[in-house]
């Protein structure tokens, strides 16, 4: 298959893929008598954040574990700047407390751990347990807090969803998440070929196409929970993803990789400075007014170019 044809391909099974996702995300939801956002935190988060386990392991497997590391902190930058910023922009986002007091701190609390296990060099076991019981805790934390908030209001709910009918979201749900990764998966491989037939240099393709392609999932579901109006899914899943990609993602993968997991030097001095700066920039940002503006979604697209551009000067 031409290269060209993978990215495209690719790209249909994304918007397919969400936008089962996200119908089968947001009707279990609302069938369980749960918040939408809550969904988006756990099983959409972890099932968007697919892509980034399958990098991060196939490195392992390869002896360069260490390149999972530049992707993950890659792939919080488009998350964070990139695609929340592209949300807010096609429309204002307002919070809800529960994303203010569990959410956001703990997201800027798994960027922060991140840097300090970060700083002697290198990830071993016990610092690959530590995430993973970090990721498992903030899942304990989400349902937990979610038994205590009132029922999700079902608004905009479709129709076609109706009592004794679960299995078609849960199908909907799995069958979407498999989509995107295959789509995510073909994406990056058609961009890869088409980026080094081009030139372009090994650590450019790292940090830009596999970290964007890896996102793919990320902004495509959230596009699509935007354009639906089911904006907690989207939150939830941009949040909840830049939780699980530290915490769970790159814990399993240290735990599977043969030996320490080296941090780039490269990446430690400057992207993962970067990824923790924008993590606890996001905490005042977020409480102002409870809400992202267009004016701040389009400082945090803007900012993401100037990290891109910079990015492509400095590496190419």
């Amino acid at each position: 298959m031409s290269s060209a044809l993978l990215i495209a391909v690719g790209l249909a099974g994304l918007l397919g893929g969400a936008e089962l996702l996200v119908r089968g995300g947001t009707g279990l939801a609302l069938r369980l008598g749960i918040a939408p956002i809550v969904v988006g935190v756990t099983v959409v988060a972890i099932g968007t954040s697919l892509p980034e386990l399958a990098v991060g392991i196939d490195a392992a497997r390869q002896g360069s574990a260490g390149l999972a590391v530049g992707n993950i902190v890659g792939t919080n930058l488009v998350n964070l700047l990139l695609i929340l910023g592209l949300s807010a922009l096609l429309s204002p986002i307002a919070l809800d407390s529960r994303t203010v007091r569990l959410d956001l701190p703990l997201m800027a609390a798994a960027a922060v751990l991140l840097l300090v296990l970060a700083l002697d060099g290198a990830f071993g076991t016990l610092d690959g347990l530590l995430f993973v019981v970090f990721a498992v805790g903030y899942t304990v934390a989400v349902l937990r807090v979610s038994r205590r908030e009132p029922v999700a209001v079902r608004a905009g709910y479709d129709a076609a969803y109706r009592p004794g009918r679960s299995w078609r979201d849960v199908a909907s749900l799995v069958v979407g998440i498999a989509i995107i990764v295959v789509g995510a998966t073909m994406l990056v491989d058609g961009s890869v070929d088409v980026a080094r037939s081009l030139g372009v240099s090994d650590a450019v393709i790292g940090l830009t196409i596999i970290a964007i392609g890896t996102s793919a999932p990320e902004l495509v579901t959230t596009v699509v929970s935007t354009v639906r109006g089911n904006r907690d899914i989207a939150l939830g899943n941009l949040l909840g993803s830049s939780v699980y990609n530290i915490a769970a993602i790159l814990g399993v993968t240290i735990l599977v990789a043969p030996g320490d997991v080296e941090v780039p030097d490269e990446v430690l001095g400057g992207d993962l400075l970067l990824m923790v700066a924008v993590a606890l920039a996001c905490v005042p940002v977020f409480l102002t007014g409870r809400r992202i503006s267009r004016l701040e979604g389009g400082l945090f697209v803007a900012a993401y170019g100037g990290y891109l551009g910079s990015l492509l000067v400095t590496q190419t």
